[in-house]
C-alpha cells in the first residue's frame, strides 16, 4: 500500500536525543526553518495543507516552542491564563470550564495555565501579579462582582480578558454569562405550577453579580403570582453542605416553613434534601425542589428533583474563543455572550 505524505514525513522524522527544535522539524518536513516557524504561527500566507503537515510533524516529534525566545521576539507569551476560585457548590465547575477553554485553543499556538485564587485572599492581587509580570497574553476569570476591581484594572491596563459573568460598569467589557435571571424565574414558575404555596431560594453571596440576577428573576415570578416567599437567610451558594443541611432541618422546627426550594447547584440541593428528610419531610410529598444542574450526579441520585441545565463546557469554549478575538484586536461590543 502506498504511503501518504504525512506517513512518509512521520517515518522519516529523525529521532533527536535532545529537545526537538525548529531546525529538526524543518529537516523532517523538508522545508526552510522560516517556513516552519511561519506555519506553526498559523501564517495565512502559508498554505493550509503545509501548515497542517508541519503541525503534525511537530506533534509527532514532541516539539514545544521556546517560550522565552518567542516572548523576546514577539512580545507575546502564547499563554492564556485562567484564574479560578475553588468552591464546592458547582460540581465539576473547574474541570468542565477548563475543558471548554482547551477545546477553543486547539489548533492555535496558545497554551493554558491555571492560576488558583483562594477565597480568603484579595482577587485583585493575583491579577496584578499576572499583568505586572507579563505572565499571559490574556486572562479569563470567574465569580465576577457587581463592580469587580479586576475588570476595572484590566480595562485601565488595556489587558485582554473575558470574565465569566457580568458587571454593572458603564464601560463595556468582554464577558460570557449564564442567564441566571431566566433560571430563577423559570424555576419559580415550575414550583408554582406544581401547586406549591411558599417558595424559598438559596442565593449566591450578594457581592457576586449573578446573585442579583437570580434574586431579580425569583422576585419577578413570585410577585407576578402573588405567592408567599422567603429568602434562605444565613446560608448561600458558598455555604458548606453541612450548613445547608442543618439550616433546613432547623427551619422545619419553626412555623410556616416553605414547601418549595430553588437551589443554585447540586450540592445545595442534596444537602437540602438531607436536612428536610431529617425533619421528616419527603421530596415530592411535603415539598419540591428545582435545582441548577451541571453534571449527571443529581439526576442519578435524586431523579425526583426537577433540574435546569447549565453547560459549563460550552461556557468555557465561548470564553476561550472570545478571548482569542480580543487578543486579535476585536471590538469589545462583539465579545459579549449570554447563554441559556
Amino acid at each position: 500500500m502506498r504511503k501518504t505524505r504525512n506517513q512518509t514525513d512521520k517515518a522519516n522524522a529523525p529521532v533527536s536525543p535532545g529537545k526537538p527544535t525548529l531546525k529538526t522539524v524543518a529537516e523532517a518536513a523538508g522545508l526552510a526553518v522560516t517556513t516552519v516557524s511561519r506555519a506553526l504561527a498559523d501564517d495565512p500566507l502559508i498554505s493550509s495543507i503545509t501548515r497542517e503537515r508541519v503541525r503534525e510533524i511537530a506533534r509527532t516529534m514532541g516539539y514545544v516552542p521556546d517560550r522565552a525566545a518567542q516572548r523576546l521576539k514577539t512580545g507575546r507569551t502564547n499563554v492564556i491564563g485562567v484564574l479560578l476560585d475553588p468552591h464546592e457548590e458547582i460540581l465539576g465547575f473547574g474541570t468542565s470550564l477548563l475543558y471548554g477553554v482547551t477545546k477553543s485553543l486547539k489548533g492555535t499556538p496558545y497554551h493554558l495555565i491555571v492560576m488558583p485564587n483562594f477565597l480568603d485572599t484579595s482577587n485583585i492581587e493575583a491579577v496584578e501579579h499576572i499583568v505586572r509580570n507579563n505572565l499571559a497574553d490574556g486572562l479569563i476569570f470567574t465569580r465576577t462582582e457587581v463592580l469587580d476591581p479586576r475588570v476595572r484594572l484590566l480595562i485601565e491596563k488595556n489587558f485582554p480578558f473575558v470574565s465569566h459573568g457580568r458587571t454593572e460598569f458603564s464601560t463595556a467589557h468582554p464577558f460570557v454569562d449564564y442567564d441566571n435571571y431566566a433560571f430563577a424565574y423559570e424555576a419559580a414558575r415550575r414550583l408554582i405550577a406544581k401547586g406549591r404555596h411558599k417558595l424559598t431560594i438559596i442565593l449566591p453571596p450578594r457581592h457576586l453579580t449573578f446573585s442579583q440576577h437570580m434574586l431579580h428573576g425569583f422576585m419577578t415570578a413570585v410577585r407576578e403570582a402573588g405567592i408567599a416567599f422567603e429568602l434562605a437567610d444565613g446560608i448561600s451558594h458558598d455555604s458548606k453542605a453541612g450548613m445547608v443541611r442543618d439550616y433546613f432541618r432547623q427551619r422545619l422546627q419553626r412555623s410556616d416553613p416553605p414547601d418549595a426550594l430553588i437551589c443554585p447547584g447540586e450540592v445545595s440541593a442534596m444537602a437540602s434534601i438531607t436536612g428536610l428528610a431529617d425533619g421528616g419531610w419527603s421530596l415530592g410529598c411535603e415539598y419540591d425542589i428545582v435545582a441548577k444542574q451541571t453534571s449527571q450526579l443529581l439526576s442519578d441520585i435524586q431523579p425526583g428533583v426537577d433540574t435546569i441545565y447549565e453547560d459549563l463546557t460550552a461556557a468555557g469554549e465561548h470564553l476561550g474563543s472570545l478571548l482569542l478575538k480580543r487578543i486579535g484586536g476585536a471590538e469589545v461590543e462583539g465579545l459579549q455572550k449570554i447563554l441559556t
